[in-house]
């Protein structure tokens, strides 16, 4: 049984853990002992990805790694990817490496497409700092894995969500989605999806490259709100123009209707096996409580 380091053991990746901890010895690296980790029986290393030294014990832990743990906080450069993998892969030193590594970005590296279908090959366009910094990430990764022979797979992740992950608190507040006619296209994955395909990178034979990491199903932005509205007995959202959105929401919220893109996920399906349980968010989205 080969050692598989978890990188950023939250909800997704505890969600894969029954199906990782039945085909590897399973340790996470931590900031401070977790509990819950240690209850799930999955072993622990401390240490904190803003700080190299600390990082050292990594050195020949796992033969495998999955890294979902988000990058740096500021600016367009991952300095904690950057800082793993010099801890792995130290010079001078003959220690083992792993031999595949799956890592969680985002399908915002693909900036706007205006509502095209997009898949691998089309060229990253990030418009955010935090997708640059994501790009940064891929590209850090993919140089190392070619200099050292280990075998990448970069998982492009959009929207995630669940039935304790939705914008409920977004909706109560009545915050607007745009107009139809100026929405953008969005995807997205259910956690338990994603945390399928996460154990598909690890575990399919010459699995490497980038995937999409997404359902069927791309829809319209304020058309995914109003799904969630009617699920959970909330309010529609307000619709405004994307004028009236850029005088009312914040730049970030704002960044995200600025985008519109529709995911192929084609090569996920063919090349790593995946079979969706929740095909579009029709069918992962709850019915919390029926409207009033």
């Amino acid at each position: 049984m080969e050692n598989l380091l978890i990188v950023g053991c939250g909800d997704v990746a505890r969600r894969a853990l029954p199906e990782l901890q039945r085909r590897y010895r399973v340790t996470a690296l931590v900031r401070s002992p977790d509990p819950a980790i240690d209850a799930a029986g999955v072993g622990q290393i401390a240490g904190d990805l803003d700080d190299a030294a600390s990082l050292a014990p990594l050195v020949g832990c796992a033969e495998r790694i999955a890294h979902l743990a988000p990058p740096s906080a500021g600016g367009t450069l991952d300095t904690r990817m950057r800082s793993l993998l010099a801890a792995l892969a130290p010079r001078g030193r003959g220690a083992m490496l792993p031999r595949r590594f799956v890592y969680l970005s985002t399908s915002g590296v693909y900036g706007d497409c205006a509502g095209e279908w997009v898949d691998e090959t089309r060229p990253p366009n990030p418009r955010t700092e935090r997708a640059m910094r994501r790009l940064d990430a891929e590209r850090a990764l993919g140089d190392w894995g070619e200099r050292n022979q280990v075998e990448i797979a970069i998982l492009r992740v959009p929207g995630i969500y669940a039935s304790d992950r939705l914008p409920l608190e977004r909706l109560a507040r009545g915050t607007p989605a745009l107009r139809p006619e100026e929405d953008v296209y969005t995807n997205h994955i259910h956690a338990d999806d994603l945390a399928g395909i996460l154990v598909a990178a690890l575990e399919s034979t010459g699995a490497r490259g980038v995937y999409n990491a997404s359902d069927d199903g791309p829809t319209k932005m304020g058309e995914f709100f109003d799904l969630v509205a009617d699920r959970s007995g909330l309010a529609r959202p307000p619709r405004v123009s994307r004028e009236e959105a850029a005088r009312l929401l914040p730049p970030e919220l704002l960044s995200f209707m600025s985008e519109s893109r529709r995911l192929s996920n084609r090569r996920m399906k063919t090349q790593l096996g995946v079979r969706l349980r929740y095909s579009t968010v029709r069918d992962g989205i709850p019915r919390i409580r029926e409207a009033a």
